[in-house]
C-alpha cells in the first residue's frame, strides 16, 4: 500500500510538472534608446494567438514545440517579424523596435488643396458602419487586466495611525497596486449580445474572490467611445480637424497616418493619432485621448486581419488624475485571440468607397436613387455593384439596419432600440482556486515587479491572519453572528440606540415578512405652526413575495406592506396618526391611506421640511404653509416599464381645517435678523387679496371628495424585445401628458365644485457633443371653478431659497410658492440648455474640467402674474461640485424686478411627500 501511495505521489509530481512546463518565447521589447515598449503587441502569424508586453516591455508567448512566425506591433515603430523553430523549453528573445518611417509621398503639406486626411477619413467614416456589422458572431479567449494605484490620500495626517491599521489587515497600501486578472472565453452575437465564461479570476486584495473583469471592448466604429465623439462618426467634420502625417507599407497593404485634432479639446472629444489601411478604410491602430471630469483617458488599440477582417487583438485603457484631494491612476489591458469568427455574407470585403467631394463624376457615375436605396436589400445591391459614393453607403446602411430590425420583429427575435449591451457571464468553480503554476502557464501578459510585490504581500497577510489565536476567531466569529441575525449585541445602549435609529425584525430565513421599526428621529423637523415635530415614526409590516424568473431575472410578483405612522407636535401637544396598505402586483401600485396629518397647501411639496427647519431656525424664514386634515385616499399607478402609456389615478375625500402659528415664535429663532419676522401661515395669494395687497381669505373649514386622473404618452420611446417580451427606456424622448381634476359637490358633505384639465409636453434632445436642450410646456383651465378652495388651486414648482431641489427643468428659481397660484387659468414654460462651449467655456481648462454653461428660461402666464419670467445663467460645475451655481433675472410685465444668486441641483432630486 506504501509503495503504491509512493508511485502515484511521483506519477502526479510528473504529471503536473508536464502540464504546466512552458514552452515559447519570451523577453524585452525596447526602443533604440533602450526605453521599454509597454503593451506591445504579439502575434504569431496564421493563428489567433496573441499577446501583449507589460508596462516594462517584457512579454511571454507560450507556443507548442515546432515552427511559429511571430510579428511584434506598437504604435509609430515598424512591424518586426521573427521565425522561431521552438524545441521543449521557452527561448529568450529581446527585440530593439525603430520608429516608423513615413512616406509622404506627392503630397505637399502646407498647399492650398484640401489635406489628404479629409478624404481618407470620408470614405473611412462611409464604411464605419459596414464594418460594425461585418462581424456576425465570434468567439474569443480574453486575458485582461486592470490595475489601478493610489499615489495620494486627502489630509493623510488626521488618519495616519489608521491607516497603518488598515494596511496591516488588508493589502491596500498608497503605491502598491491593486489588481485583478481574468481569462475568459467570450462569445458576441450581433448586435450586443456578450456571454463570458470566466475560466481564471485572480484579486490581490482577497485570493478566494472571483471578480472577472467586464469586457471592455469599445469599437471606434460606434459614434460615440467613452461620452465622446469617435473619428469615424458622421458627425466627425464638425468637431475634429484631421491632418495627414504619411503613409508606410507593411505586409503588403499601405497604412496611412492620420493626425485628429478637436476643433476644441476638453469633454467630449478625442485627440491622438488613427491609423488607416488604404482602399479597406478600416483601423489598422489608434492612440486617442480624451479627458473625463477632470481625469486623462488614453485608449489605444491595435488590429490584425483574422480570416480576412481586421480585428481588435490588444486594448489599453490608461486613465489618471484626482478629485477632492484623492489622486491615482488605472490601467487596463485586454489581449484577446479570436476563433470561431463568422462573416455576414452581406459585407463583402472588396467594395469601393467613392469619395462625392474629390471625385465627383467617379460618384455621379455609381450614384443611386433614393428608391433603389429604399427598394432593394443590401446583399442584392453588393452583388450587382462594387463602387459606391460615401454618401450613398451611409444611406445603404441605414436602410439595412431597418430591413434588418423589421425582419428581426416579423420572426419574433430579441431586438434593443438602446443598443444596450446584453451582457452576461458564467464563473467556473475552479476560477478562484487556480495554482500560481496554472496562473504562470495562462497569463499572456508578464506582472511588473510592483505587481508582483502586491501577490506576495497578500499572502504574508493570509499567513498573519491564519496564525492569529483561536479565541480572536471565535470572537470575531460570535460579532458576525450576531449581526446577521439582526441583534444589536449592545444589551442596554444597543436597545436604546434602536429606539433612535430603527431596526427591522425578521421572521425566519426564508420567510417573506419583515416588521420594520421606524424611528421617528428621521422626520423631526421645525416649523412656525407646530414648533417642534417628530414625523414618520411608527410601524411598517412587509410582505414580498411570488417571485417569478423572467428572461434569467426574478422578479417579485406582488409586494404588500401595512404600516401605521405618527405625528407629534410639541407647540400644538397634539398626536397625529395615519394608517396604510400598499399593495403591488405585476406592474401596478394599489396604495390606500387614512387619518388625520399636516400637509402643505401645495402637495408635491415645494419647500422640504428640513430645508424649511433650517430657514426658520437660522434665517427667520418659514417658507412651508400647512393646513391640517382628517382623510382617507385611495392610489392607483400602472408602471411604464412595459407601456409607452403610464397612468394614475386616485380619489380622495378629506376633513380640511386651517392652521396657525403659534403664539411665541421666538424659541424658534436661534438668530435675530433685524429685518425679518415670520409672516403668516396664511399663504399670499394674488387672486385672493384685496386692492391693497392685504390678505382677504382664510381657509375655512370645510369637506372636499376630489378624483384625480393622469396619463402620461411616450410615442417615441426606445425599448427592447427579449424572448418576446417588449421593455422600455426611461429615455428623454417627446412625452405628452393630460391631467383631469375634479371636485365632487355634495356627495358625503362635500364643499368643493370643479372641474380642471391640463395638457403638457416635455421633451430633451442633444444639440451637440454634450450640450442639449431640454423644455417643458403645461397649460390648464379651470372649466368649472364653482367652488375651488386654495388646497384645489393649480400651484407652481416656485422657490424663495437660495438652495434649489428639484427638476432644473421645471423649477423657478424665484417665485414665490403661493402668490401665482391660480383658479383659473395658466401657462407655463420652461427651456433648460446646456453648452459644452460658450463663453468661459471657450477658455480650454473649463472644458477639460467638465464644466458646462447653461441658460435657461422660465415662464408663467396667469390672470395675475403679468407675465412672471425668470432668465438665467449657470455653471454647471459636475461631479467635482455637483451643483449649479446660477445668476437669475425676474420679470414682470417685462420689466426688470431683481436679480439673485441660487445653487442648484445638477440632478432631479425628489424630495418626496412630508
Amino acid at each position: 500500500m506504501r509503495k503504491r501511495y509512493v508511485l502515484f505521489l511521483l506519477f502526479s509530481l510528473i504529471f503536473t510538472s508536464q502540464a504546466f512546463s512552458q514552452t515559447g518565447v519570451k523577453g524585452t521589447i525596447k526602443t533604440t534608446k533602450g526605453e521599454p515598449l509597454p503593451f506591445a503587441a504579439i502575434v504569431v502569424k496564421g493563428t489567433e494567438i496573441s499577446t501583449i508586453s507589460n508596462e516594462e516591455g517584457k512579454y511571454q508567448l507560450d507556443l507548442k514545440p515546432g515552427y511559429h512566425e511571430v510579428i511584434f506591433q506598437y504604435l509609430g515603430f515598424k512591424t518586426g517579424m521573427k521565425a522561431f523553430t521552438i524545441e521543449n523549453k521557452m527561448e529568450t528573445f529581446d527585440l530593439t523596435m525603430e520608429e516608423q518611417a513615413l512616406n509622404l509621398g506627392e503630397v505637399r503639406i502646407g498647399s492650398k488643396d484640401e489635406d489628404p486626411a479629409y478624404t481618407i477619413m470620408r470614405r473611412a467614416i462611409a464604411k464605419s458602419r459596414y464594418h460594425l456589422l461585418q462581424v456576425d458572431s465570434y468567439v474569443a479567449k480574453a486575458y485582461s487586466k486592470s490595475s489601478v494605484v493610489i499615489t495620494d490620500l486627502p489630509m493623510e495626517f488626521l488618519y495616519k495611525k489608521q491607516l497603518k491599521e488598515v494596511e496591516q489587515e488588508t493589502n491596500f497600501k498608497k503605491g502598491v497596486p491593486i489588481l485583478n486578472e481574468s481569462v475568459t472565453e467570450v462569445t458576441f452575437r450581433q448586435p450586443n449580445f456578450y456571454k463570458q465564461k470566466v475560466i481564471a479570476a485572480r484579486n490581490s486584495q482577497d485570493k478566494d474572490f472571483a471578480n472577472p473583469n467586464a469586457y471592455l471592448l469599445t469599437s471606434f466604429y460606434q459614434p460615440e467611445v467613452v461620452k465622446a465623439v469617435s473619428p469615424l462618426s458622421p458627425r466627425a467634420f464638425a468637431y475634429y480637424k484631421f491632418e495627414y502625417q504619411g503613409a508606410f507599407r507593411e505586409n503588403g497593404i499601405e497604412v496611412n497616418k492620420i493626425k485628429v485634432t478637436p476643433r476644441s479639446y476638453g469633454e467630449g472629444v478625442y485627440r491622438g493619432t488613427i491609423h488607416i489601411i488604404e482602399g479597406e478604410w478600416s483601423i489598422y491602430s489608434l492612440d486617442l485621448q480624451t479627458v473625463n471630469t477632470g481625469f486623462t483617458i488614453d485608449i489605444k488599440q491595435v488590429y490584425s486581419p483574422v480570416q480576412g477582417v481586421w480585428m481588435p487583438i490588444n486594448q489599453q485603457f490608461h486613465v489618471a488624475g484626482g478629485i477632492y484631494g484623492l489622486k491615482g491612476k488605472g490601467d487596463f489591458v485586454i489581449s484577446q485571440s479570436f476563433s470561431s469568427i463568422k462573416i455576414n455574407p452581406t459585407f463583402a470585403p472588396d467594395i469601393v468607397v467613392v469619395d462625392g467631394k474629390r471625385e465627383k463624376e467617379e460618384a455621379k457615375k455609381v450614384k443611386l436613387s433614393s428608391r433603389e436605396i429604399k427598394t432593394q436589400k443590401l446583399e442584392e445591391v453588393v452583388s450587382k455593384q462594387k463602387e459606391f459614393s460615401a454618401k450613398n453607403l451611409r444611406k445603404l446602411m441605414k436602410e439595412y439596419e431597418k430591413q434588418d430590425l423589421k425582419a428581426k420583429e416579423e420572426k419574433g427575435e430579441d431586438i434593443d432600440l438602446n443598443f444596450t449591451r446584453n451582457d452576461s457571464t458564467v464563473v467556473d468553480t475552479m476560477a478562484s482556486k487556480r495554482t500560481m503554476a496554472f496562473w504562470d502557464s495562462i497569463r499572456t501578459v508578464p506582472l511588473t515587479t510592483a505587481e508582483v510585490k502586491s501577490y506576495t504581500r497578500l499572502d504574508s497577510i493570509i499567513v498573519v491572519q491564519e496564525n492569529k489565536p483561536q479565541n480572536e476567531g471565535r470572537q470575531a466569529s460570535k460579532s458576525d453572528t450576531t449581526k446577521k441575525n439582526g441583534k444589536s449585541g449592545g444589551g442596554f445602549f444597543g436597545f436604546f440606540g434602536d429606539v433612535f435609529t430603527g431596526h427591522s425584525f425578521g421572521f425566519g430565513k426564508k420567510s417573506p415578512w419583515r416588521l420594520d421599526y421606524v424611528s421617528p428621529i428621521y422626520g423631526a423637523q421645525v416649523n412656525t405652526v407646530e414648533g417642534i415635530v417628530l414625523n414618520g415614526g411608527g410601524l411598517k409590516l412587509h410582505y414580498g413575495g411570488g417571485g417569478k424568473k423572467e428572461n434569467g431575472e426574478t422578479r417579485k410578483r406582488q409586494d404588500l406592506s401595512i404600516n401605521a405612522l405618527t405625528r407629534y407636535s410639541f407647540a400644538r401637544q397634539k398626536l397625529l396618526g395615519t394608517g396604510g396598505i400598499d399593495y403591488g402586483w405585476k406592474r401596478n401600485k394599489l396604495n390606500l391611506i387614512g387619518g388625520s396629518t399636516v400637509s402643505q397647501f401645495n402637495s408635491e411639496n415645494p419647500m422640504h421640511p428640513l430645508l424649511n427647519s433650517f430657514t426658520t431656525l437660522f434665517l427667520e424664514q418659514n417658507f412651508v404653509k400647512v393646513y391640517e386634515k382628517d382623510f382617507i385616499r385611495l392610489d392607483f399607478k400602472t408602471d411604464r416599464e412595459n407601456e409607452h402609456f403610464e397612468f394614475k389615478a386616485n380619489i380622495e375625500y378629506a376633513d380640511r381645517r386651517a392652521l396657525r402659528n403659534v403664539r411665541d415664535t421666538e424659541p424658534y429663532s436661534l438668530i435675530d435678523w433685524d429685518r425679518r419676522v415670520y409672516t403668516s401661515n396664511i399663504p399670499l395669494n394674488a387672486e385672493l387679496t384685496d386692492e391693497s395687497g392685504a390678505v382677504s381669505y382664510e381657509m375655512q373649514p370645510h369637506n372636499a371628495f376630489t378624483l384625480g386622473l393622469a396619463g402620461s404618452y411616450k410615442p417615441w420611446q426606445k425599448y427592447k424585445i427579449k424572448s418576446g417580451k417588449t421593455t422600455f427606456y426611461e429615455d428623454d424622448s417627446p412625452e405628452l401628458s393630460v391631467n383631469y381634476r375634479k371636485g365632487i359637490n355634495k356627495a358625503f358633505g362635500s364643499n368643493v365644485d370643479y372641474d380642471f384639465v391640463q395638457i403638457g409636453i416635455q421633451h430633451g434632445f442633444e444639440t451637440g457633443v454634450r450640450s442639449k436642450l431640454r423644455y417643458k410646456l403645461a397649460a390648464g383651465k379651470f372649466l368649472n371653478d364653482r367652488n375651488v378652495r386654495f388646497p384645489d388651486f393649480q400651484h407652481f414648482a416656485g422657490n424663495q431659497f437660495f438652495f434649489q431641489f428639484g427638476d432644473p427643468v421645471s423649477t423657478f428659481r424665484m417665485l414665490d410658492y403661493y402668490k401665482y397660484s391660480t383658479s383659473q387659468e395658466f401657462f407655463e414654460a420652461h427651456v433648460l440648455s446646456e453648452f459644452r462651449k460658450f463663453l468661459l467655456t471657450q477658455i480650454t481648462w473649463f472644458r477639460i474640467m467638465g464644466i458646462k454653461e447653461n441658460f435657461f428660461l422660465h415662464y408663467l402666464a396667469t390672470p395675475a402674474s403679468d407675465n412672471y419670467t425668470e432668465l438665467g445663467y449657470g455653471l454647471d460645475v459636475g461631479i467635482r461640485f455637483p451643483f449649479r451655481i446660477e445668476v437669475v433675472n425676474s420679470f414682470e410685465g417685462y420689466k426688470y424686478k431683481q436679480t439673485a444668486f441660487r445653487i442648484g441641483t445638477t440632478m432631479n432630486i425628489n424630495i418626496g411627500r412630508n
